[in-house]
């Protein structure tokens, strides 16, 4: 399992996987039938998107009996948690900055 945030962006990147990680998401678990079905597109072709969700660690799957069910893992979000964080805590400096030059410029 990759977790860096370059390859959880590229992997979100693609509207296809980035659709199939928000059914999941919404929906909760689902077979790749189930996900092919109302996807518009071939079930190999979701077969693959799930592969690269998988070691993206954003799903996950659990076999019962023939099929195998997706669902959402939202740890695999962390890498970019942790990148947005560090733009969080840039910009509320440079708020607290803009804030005190407003105050005073006031005076």
């Amino acid at each position: 399992m990759r977790t860096s945030s370059d390859y959880v962006f590229k992997t979100l990147a693609d509207p296809t996987r980035r659709a199939i990680f928000e059914r999941l998401s919404r929906e909760g678990e689902q077979t790749v039938r189930r996900l092919t079905d109302r996807s518009g597109v071939s079930q190999p072709a979701i077969s693959k998107h799930l592969g690269v969700l998988k070691l993206a660690g954003l799903v996950r799957d659990r076999r019962a009996g023939r099929e195998t069910h997706y669902s959402a893992d939202p740890r695999g979000l962390r890498p970019l948690i942790d990148w947005m964080s560090v733009y969080g805590a840039f910009w509320r400096d440079r708020f607290d900055e803009l804030e005190s030059l407003l105050n005073r410029m006031d005076q």
